[in-house]
């Protein structure tokens, strides 16, 4: 995924500054999904202005720039969006640190099960309070943004923590614990 693509769903949504872009990615975007801070979503916008993705809407006082999408940002992003993702290398922290698990002593491996159990229980509890509040929230348009990905995530969680539970069951009983 690009930071282009990020920033052209965000303006498909609705026309924003890139102060409320960087808000944006300071919330539930950047915490769950793709980090990215004004140093680089600035210099992104112009060269997305450069390439005809993106347009300059209105100018506001002190040089405020609001970006809309243009045809071709919005083609752009529905092209990436109905390709499927490429098979790239996979560099995930969290997976590698389950496969060199075994290399602890069992008590400290259960102490860091125990952790992946209770962050993402956090992270479901979390998480279904944003969908129970949001529960009558249509999954399209500009008031859905957003409650499709919170699904993913609370499922995600849900099957992490399921996971550091059947891990933590099986290395107790293993240990006769």
């Amino acid at each position: 995924m690009s930071l282009s693509h990020a920033l052209l769903g965000l303006l498909s949504v609705h026309p924003r500054s890139g102060y409320e872009l960087t808000k944006a990615f300071e919330r539930d975007l950047g915490r769950y999904a793709w980090q990215a801070g004004h140093t680089s979503i600035y210099p992104e916008l112009n060269r997305m202005a450069e390439a005809g993705l993106v347009e300059v809407a209105h100018e506001g006082a002190r040089g405020a720039r609001t970006y809309d999408v243009t045809p071709a940002g919005r083609e752009e992003l529905r092209t990436w969006l109905l390709t499927p993702p490429k098979q790239a290398k996979v560099r995930n922290e969290q997976v590698l640190r389950m496969f060199l698990l075994s290399a602890l002593e069992p008590a400290d491996a259960l102490v860091v099960l125990h952790r992946i159990a209770e962050a993402t229980d956090q992270g479901v509890t979390d998480l279904r309070k944003v969908r129970e509040e949001h529960a009558d929230a249509p999954m399209t348009g500009a008031e859905g943004f957003g409650q499709l990905a919170a699904e993913f995530g609370l499922r995600q969680y849900e099957a992490v923590r399921d996971w550091a539970r059947w891990a933590i069951e099986r290395l107790e009983r293993e240990q006769g614990a």
